[in-house]
């Protein structure tokens, strides 16, 4: 028996039926397209912290219980047992890949990693000292002036090879951004390396010298990418959807999202968190930071701890902190400042009532920027590795919804605040 809910207009006595829709998990929806029309009212929901704006079925989050799946698998499951070209392939395709279909993926991707030989001559006209964010904005935004043959979007093989492209393309644009901004030579991608060791290749290798790559930093680097791979409706995967919606070419809508996720309340949390442990100092310094906090007044932030979506212990953190500690035990930093402030704030801050019962609890950002620092990473670059990664993710979300046969553009609704109607006084006679 179908479910709905039911609204009575206080004023009129009248009521209102709605449907309530089931997905495979989560909580039901209140389908509210006929709500205008059928009583002349809109919902008002800011940051769209109620509203489902579409379906999906890539990424599933559980927040209370701290649960993140992709395609029904556990996050934890992908980070220990996969790489994150099979992520990749399950993200985009729904399945995981049997031994031959994840050789063909891993080989397609592969050879789309070159870029066109005069963007690297688009790199000139920007400043040394540009942020990697504007740079990878501009890039991939230029991506659709160079590759004509995969921008109709109606076309399923052209939408494909555009997947494909922005997929390989990113780490090599990312390390370029890297390169251009410390005046070395850009590295050019390697056929036979895996997909992280490529990126590793491509951002700290230099002509003169053949770079060898550490497994244990190239495995951490894959790791990172897949605990970014996805996370649902953010910001960022919600105005790649809402670009898409307009019939904008995939390149444009990918730029459109890395610009979204350059905001410091979405992507450049771990970048916040490296400038909290350094504004610390000293772990003795930590109590009083902490007192900071508490107070209201002062405006302190604990960054790194709490999320959005998720009321419990982010899943993605556990095995972030893992890695760290391997990381950091492959370059053998065993006293690393930063990391012993890290450890005893969050020990500290997982026994303070306080904090407790906000459920602050930390998020994948509080170790990955420790990890992306000691593995040689400047901090601003932090933000465009998580657009690397991310990438997968957003052109999945953009493949589903041009599939959608439901959707259509997108046009929030607002409850409009200004003058009414006015006549117009001309100028002249004007106080």
């Amino acid at each position: 028996m179908s479910k709905s809910v039911t609204l009575t207009d206080k004023a009129t006595g009248k009521d209102y039926n709605f449907p309530v829709l089931s997905g495979s998990v989560g909580p039901d929806v209140i389908d509210v397209r006929k709500l205008y029309t059928d009583t002349g009212f809109f919902t008002y929901d800011p940051g769209y912290t109620s509203t489902g704006a579409c379906k999906s079925a890539i990424t599933y989050i559980d927040g209370d219980q701290g649960i993140l799946l992709h395609r029904g698998y556990a996050i934890e499951d992908l980070a220990e047992k996969s790489d994150f070209m099979e992520v990749a392939y399950l993200i985009l395709k729904g399945e995981l890949p049997n031994g031959e279909q994840k050789k063909q993926f891993d080989r397609d991707i592969t050879l789309h990693t070159m870029l066109h030989e005069q963007i690297n001559r688009f790199f000139s006209g920007f400043r040394r000292d540009a942020h990697p964010m504007a740079v990878m904005c501009g890039v991939v935004g230029a991506l659709s002036a160079f590759y004509h043959d995969s921008l109709d979007i109606a076309d399923p093989h052209q939408r494909m090879i555009a997947s494909y492209r922005l997929i390989a393309k990113m780490p090599t644009i990312a390390a370029m951004a890297y390169k251009y901004s410390i005046g070395q030579p850009f590295m050019y991608p390697q056929n036979n390396l895996p997909y992280a060791d490529n990126f590793l290749q491509m951002t700290f290798g230099v002509p003169c010298e053949p770079y060898k790559v550490n497994p244990v930093l190239a495995k951490a680097m894959d790791r990172i990418f897949i605990l970014h791979a996805d996370h649902e409706q953010n910001a960022s995967t919600s105005t790649v959807r809402l670009s898409g919606s307009s019939g904008a070419n995939p390149f444009a809508c990918i730029a459109a999202g890395i610009a979204t996720l350059w905001g410091p309340a979405h992507g450049g949390a771990n970048e916040a968190v490296l400038k909290m442990l350094a504004e610390i100092g000293h772990k003795d310094r930590i109590p009083e930071f902490i007192k900071r906090v508490k107070d209201k007044n002062e405006g302190v932030r604990l960054m790194g701890f709490g999320h959005r979506v998720y009321k419990n212990y982010d899943p993605r953190a556990k095995v972030m902190a893992k890695t760290c500690q391997e990381v950091l035990g492959e370059l053998g930093i065993k006293n690393d400042p930063l990391l012993d402030i890290a450890v005893e704030l969050e020990r500290i801050a997982l026994q303070d009532e306080y904090f407790v019962s906000k459920k602050l609890y930390p998020n994948v950002d509080f170790y990955s920027g420790i990890i992306l620092k000691a593995m040689g990473f400047p901090t601003a670059m932090f933000t465009a590795l998580f657009a690397l990664a991310r990438t997968v993710g957003w052109i999945a979300q953009w493949n589903e919804m041009i599939e959608d046969p439901e959707q259509k553009i997108g046009r929030p609704r607002q409850l409009y605040t200004g003058p009414a109607h006015r006549p117009f006084v001309p100028l002249d006679k004007r106080a």
